[in-house]
């Protein structure tokens, strides 16, 4: 991964964002927490909560989230894999609205849930979450295939499809969570099928 953090939000950039618990402890406890996560990031989004409780996957019903949204056209999210003590992100500024902004109101009310779910106080995150400037393609086919392999790199499953908190499935299966804006990486990759492939590809030589 590039050494980089590069908190300079503009309009019209992309970045991946990343993040693990304090000490690097869980954030992430159980499926419910997953949801939890997706959620607050949806509505952050813009999408409302009837939108994202149609989706099976992140649907929080009875919810009494109270996040001020985001208006839909100031962000969208390329990519994402949510592992147990970390995250990672691929936003795409649209807007005058910085990811900053953003990234705030998500991780605030999920800390706030976290700790109110487990009577625990304190920090959950380890510090200011990082972002790293998306500069060209071939960086930008990387850091996908980084994000949608690090539960295999972590050695959570064999395979990306078996992991579940991650956008993979949104690409290589009929899962179509609608957070996930699949156009940029599907024109980038060619196709489906190219991206299923270049997603190994890239991981390899990423590793090497």
């Amino acid at each position: 991964m590039k050494n980089r953090d590069l908190k300079n939000f503009v309009p019209e950039t992309i970045f991946h964002i990343y993040n693990r618990g304090n000490n690097k402890e869980k954030i992430f406890f159980d499926d419910q927490d997953y949801r939890a996560f997706l959620f607050r990031l949806g509505l952050c989004f813009g999408f409302t909560e009837e939108e994202l409780n149609k989706e099976k996957l992140i649907a929080i019903p009875y919810s009494r989230i109270r996040i001020t949204s985001i208006n839909k056209n100031n962000f969208k999210l390329h990519a994402f894999c949510l592992m147990p003590n970390h995250f990672h992100l691929m936003i795409e500024q649209i807007g005058n609205i910085p990811i900053s902004n953003l990234m705030l109101k998500t991780c605030t009310s999920y800390a706030k849930y976290i700790n109110k779910k487990y009577k625990r106080i304190g920090h959950i995150f380890q510090d200011q979450f990082k972002a790293v400037l998306i500069e060209d393609n071939p960086q930008l086919m990387w850091t996908s295939a980084y994000i949608h392999m690090n539960a295999v790199k972590n050695k959570i499953v064999k395979h990306p499809s078996e992991y579940m908190w991650s956008s993979y499935n949104d690409y290589a299966k009929e899962r179509n969570l609608l957070i996930v804006n699949k156009e940029l990486l599907i024109s980038t990759f060619g196709d489906i099928e190219n991206f299923i492939k270049q997603t190994l590809i890239y991981y390899v030589k990423g590793a090497l």
